[in-house]
């Protein structure tokens, strides 16, 4: 089965390439790379043009930046693989987890397989209590939402079904992409697991972007979406 790995990228000129050697380094994965340049302004379209253009499959620049959800989005109706695997350009998400987060669809267990970085995985690097909190805060209410019984919602690293991706209508453009997808998704009583991977989160002084606007947003639209 193919593999469309959808990266969103915007401002990453520090991890962008290492994070896509990691990837090609794989293994016995039938894998499509496909990068979305959100109208980054640090140098990274000029290392995914120069550097990455012979490592990824396909590259979309935004003439604008318009955040995460919309340039997934793109990548979906772009990608040729049966499975679509949401890898964020930062080096928080290590690619060597993709065996395990792939497995549960591969042996078709599953339709979507979330990653979690609260139990199982083999190292977390420990920091932001707020920020913890608020993503425990957020995936309890989406749980009372969509009756699902995730830990984790509002992880970067997401694996679907592509066929189950083609029966929802998405429309966040920013970070409110993890529960309307989370919610919509469950609606239609498809298949979750959830697989703990190994979590290196950054500061914000390395690059973090997500913020309590965001956490904002994301409560909005589990509440009305």
């Amino acid at each position: 089965m193919k593999v469309s790995v959808l990266i969103p990228c915007y401002n990453e000129v520090n991890t962008i390439e290492l994070i896509v050697h990691k990837i090609r380094e794989l293994n016995n994965i039938d894998l499509e790379i496909i990068v979305i340049n959100d109208h980054s302004s640090d140098g990274t379209e000029q290392i995914l043009k120069e550097r990455l253009n012979n490592k990824i499959d396909l590259i979309i620049n935004n003439e604008e930046n318009h955040g995460k959800g919309y340039c997934i989005r793109k990548g979906i109706k772009v990608a040729k693989g049966e499975i679509i695997l949401i890898q964020d350009a930062d080096l928080e998400y290590d690619p060597s987890d993709y065996y395990k987060i792939l497995n549960p669809i591969i042996n078709n267990k599953a339709d979507i397989v979330y990653g979690t970085r609260f139990f199982g995985g083999t190292e977390r690097r420990i920091h932001f209590f707020w920020h913890t909190y608020a993503n425990k805060l957020l995936t309890f209410f989406c749980n009372i939402k969509t009756n699902l019984n995730l830990s984790d919602m509002e992880c970067g690293f997401k694996v679907f079904k592509k066929k189950c991706l083609n029966e929802i209508d998405l429309t966040e453009d920013r970070f409110g992409f993890e529960p309307e997808i989370t919610i919509k998704l469950a609606r239609k009583k498809f298949l979750f697991y959830e697989v703990g991977i190994s979590y290196y989160g950054r500061s914000y002084e390395e690059g973090k972007k997500i913020g309590f606007k965001d956490a904002l947003r994301a409560m909005y639209v589990i509440l009305f979406k």
